[in-house]
């Protein structure tokens, strides 16, 4: 089962890790280890892939899984539990919870402060991202902060219009350099150097990034952009002391 661990210098109690879709019981256009369970694959090949990867990196609980719509709501949670909760983020300060993003092209933003006490996992699309779900994350990060950003479609593939450039823009002028305008009128962005951006902003500089597009590598990553119809990898963090 392949996965993709933080180059990051988190304490050696933070455990995280992002999947890849390598491995797994999932057929078709799910084939892999999908570990979504709102995509229309089987029910029982997704338990089967989630029950499968959390033996395989002996979580010490089941990962909480989020109902993720693109929001800006960061969830604090107090315990491990098995109910799918409805936000884009979620944190905590607590020993042996799992947090957890999925994601199939948008940005899986993992982060810790350097004492290891606290743990975020985020799920930044554009709209989440341009709306501060990265500010929000921060705000219940106590110290400094270690930022991890995830597999996420490259900024070779992400075309996008007028409007997700003004969202942008509007909030942080220098993200224009982030976007390339193409000849039918579109741009490419670049979603890391936002995320960059608007983490120096908050004056955060200890940001480290696998540099991998989800796009590019079909046989390693679940895209949305690229399949359509496709499953989601995700990305877990959590504290083990």
């Amino acid at each position: 089962m392949h996965h993709i661990i933080p180059n990051w210098p988190a304490p050696k109690s933070i455990k995280a890790f992002s999947s890849t879709r390598v491995g797994g019981v999932s057929q078709g256009q799910y084939q892999g280890l999908n570990l979504g369970a709102h995509v229309g694959d089987n029910v029982t090949d997704v338990e089967n892939n989630r029950a499968s990867i959390a033996q395989t990196f002996a979580m010490p609980a089941p990962p909480i899984w989020l109902n993720q719509t693109h929001s800006t709501r960061v969830l604090r949670a107090e315990s491990p539990q098995l109910d799918t909760l409805d936000a884009d983020g979620i944190c905590t300060a607590l020993p042996h919870v799992v947090c957890t993003v999925m994601t199939a092209d948008c940005l899986p933003v993992l982060i810790t402060n350097t004492s290891g006490t606290q743990v975020a996992a985020v799920h930044a699309g554009w709209r989440g991202l341009a709306g501060g779900i990265i500010e929000n994350a921060l705000a219940q990060i106590h110290g400094e902060a270690l930022v991890w950003l995830g597999p996420a479609i490259g900024p070779d593939k992400f075309e996008v219009g007028d409007d997700v450039v003004e969202a942008f823009t509007h909030v942080h002028e220098q993200t224009q350099q982030a976007f390339l305008p193409q000849e039918n009128g579109k741009w490419l962005a670049d979603m890391e150097a936002i995320t960059r951006i608007r983490l120096h902003a908050l004056g955060v500089d200890g940001v480290y990034s696998c540099k991998l597009c989800t796009y590019q590598h079909p046989k390693q990553f679940y895209s949305y952009r690229r399949d359509g119809v496709t499953g989601r990898q995700a990305s877990f963090i959590w504290i083990q002391p």
